[in-house]
């Protein structure tokens, strides 16, 4: 499905955008914690079990919900917002929403475990209700239903169906942490990260790494360097490897196009980084060493992985989001003025038939052994339905343009004989992605060039990599920046890894991958130099590819 211009949302103005609702990452708050207390008294065992029966139908109700909103008596469709006559007070709920996201599980734990879902649905409310009062119940009923139908489920379908079958491969053995076996870990995640999700590969390796280095007297440092490398910067070649890129993916922009494009600064940034992670790693191991056991024999490595079928609906899932990008079938329904193509809708029914096709083929106790629980996505499923719907008058402010409220971040990306400055893009939806999030980030600064998938692989190619690499990348800066970053951060603290605080994490980060951007910066961003994807092992990437 489409984030763009359907007909419950205006054409896109000269310099500007048209509206449509943007997408959401997976990102802060979004850990791997322990299941919220259920309300139902299960026995001891059962718990996981009636989580299972019970939770893979999240995603079926709220598309029950959204049809049945959808389904409201109304006009075929309904007039879109004017992003020139709104003001700047209609982004607060937005940014309250990201901010209470930001901050909730840090300062009043307890408080945002519990009612996350009533916070995010509070700030929705202080979004639709002005909407409907000021600008009429149809056109704020047809962007809800947009929001819902053409863009939400689409993004939270993807992110269920990779959840769940990640959720089903169990990697086993006795691998020891040493700084070749970590890097090759961190290298191995890095490379899967744009097949299977930075999820995937997260929930896939982080187990395995952190029992390798249970017996590190220092080991945080390897769970920072894999939040780095497999949560971040390795889902930089595929829609299917990070969120922001889905939603371009979403948006027009061609299926391989990040792979040709993102290819070669991926590989510098992530050399980089695997460097400096051997090098610390190296000095830590060798001080490890000094007070190690004498006569300590290392156990038999027995690598095993479990749960083979996932492998292959990780294919399908792939395959899916491929073949829907392939396949035009010219058939559309229209439901409220939201335009939906039956390709895509045959799509995400896919995703959630294999998701569910995991479930039914892993046997329980790959689950119980990797720690799987319904909390983390039923968190995410719940706040980025807050966000989607928050992010609408934010991008009609954008689709104005020039003459909308939000006409001073257009100055700060553009230059003064109108080109768009690189850099700034760059840095800007960089910054943003590490302290908001990057999926939503993304799809404002892609609206903010313009919005045009075309134009933006085109003639703007330089600017639309800039924006990627700056969610993609950055969002490895802090622990909200990306989904899997909480995540990993709560599993790792599970486990009795004595992980830096919010602010440690950030130095850590700053001092790590600073210097690496800045590097990016000079080398890669804005430039158009003769990258390899001109190399014949490319040539299959520069084939035109439909865009989603």
């Amino acid at each position: 499905m489409m984030f763009g211009h359907g007909a419950g949302a205006p054409p896109p103005r000269a310099g500007g955008v048209g509206v449509g609702v943007g997408g959401a990452s997976t990102s802060g708050p979004l850990a791997d914690r322990p299941p919220h207390p259920d309300p139902l008294p299960l026995k001891k065992g059962e718990r996981e079990r009636g989580h299972c029966a019970r939770s893979p139908w999240i995603a079926l109700r709220l598309l029950a919900v959204a049809v049945a909103i959808a389904m409201t008596p109304g006009p075929a469709a309904a007039a879109g917002l004017d992003g020139a006559s709104l003001r700047w007070p209609w982004t607060l709920p937005f940014l309250g929403l990201l901010l209470s996201i930001a901050t909730g599980p840090m300062l009043f734990p307890r408080i945002w475990h519990d009612h996350y879902g009533k916070i995010a649905f509070a700030w929705s409310t202080l979004t639709l209700a002005p909407l409907a009062a000021l600008r009429g119940i149809p056109v704020a009923a047809a962007a809800l239903v947009h929001a819902l139908l053409a863009d939400y489920l689409s993004f939270i379908v993807l992110l269920f169906a990779l959840y769940v079958v990640a959720g089903g491969i169990l990697v086993t053995g006795n691998l020891r942490g040493t700084p070749w076996v970590n890097g090759l870990i961190l290298a191995f995640g890095t490379a899967i990260a744009s097949v299977v999700g930075t999820t995937g590969a997260a929930m896939i390796l982080i187990r395995p790494l952190l029992r390798a280095n249970a017996a590190r007297l220092v080991n945080a440092h390897v769970v920072v360097f894999f939040i780095f490398l497999v949560a971040d910067i390795g889902g930089a070649l595929s829609p299917v490897g990070n969120p922001p890129l889905f939603v371009g993916f979403l948006n027009g922009v061609d299926f391989f196009w990040t792979a040709r494009n993102l290819a070669i600064p991926t590989a510098i940034t992530a050399g980089i980084v695997l460097v400096v992670f051997i090098a610390i790693d190296s000095w830590h191991y060798r001080r490890d060493r000094r007070i190690e056991l004498v006569g300590e024999r290392p156990a038999p490595v027995a690598l095993r992985l479990k749960g083979l079928s996932n492998l292959l609906l990780i294919a399908l899932i792939v395959g899916a989001v491929l073949l829907s990008a392939l396949w035009r079938s010219g058939i559309t329904f229209e439901i409220y003025g939201t335009r939906l193509a039956l390709e895509n809708v045959l799509r995400d029914g896919a995703l959630m038939v294999i998701a569910l096709a995991s479930l039914r083929l892993t046997p329980e106790e790959h689950r119980d052994v990797n720690g799987f629980s319904w909390e983390p996505i039923r968190e995410v499923a719940y706040l980025f339905a807050g966000i989607f719907i928050c992010i609408i008058p934010v991008l009609a402010s954008l689709g104005a343009g020039k003459d909308g409220p939000l006409a001073w971040l257009l100055d700060m990306v553009t230059r003064p004989d109108g080109a768009p400055n690189d850099v700034a893009y760059f840095w800007l939806s960089g910054v943003l992605s590490a302290v908001l999030d990057n999926a939503p980030t993304y799809l404002v600064f892609f609206n903010l060039a313009g919005g045009d998938a075309a134009r933006l692989m085109g003639e703007l190619a330089t600017t639309l990599a800039a924006i990627s690499m700056g969610a993609v990348f950055m969002g490895a800066l802090t622990y909200i920046g990306n989904a899997p970053n909480f995540m990993i951060y709560a599993i790792a603290t599970e486990r009795g890894v004595k992980m830096p605080s919010f602010f440690g994490y950030l130095a850590w980060s700053c001092a790590v991958l600073g210097p690496v951007f800045a590097l990016l910066t000079y080398v890669c961003v804005g430039r158009t130099a003769p990258w390899p994807w001109t190399w014949p092992w490319t040539w299959p990437l520069s084939w035109p590819w439909p865009s989603g």
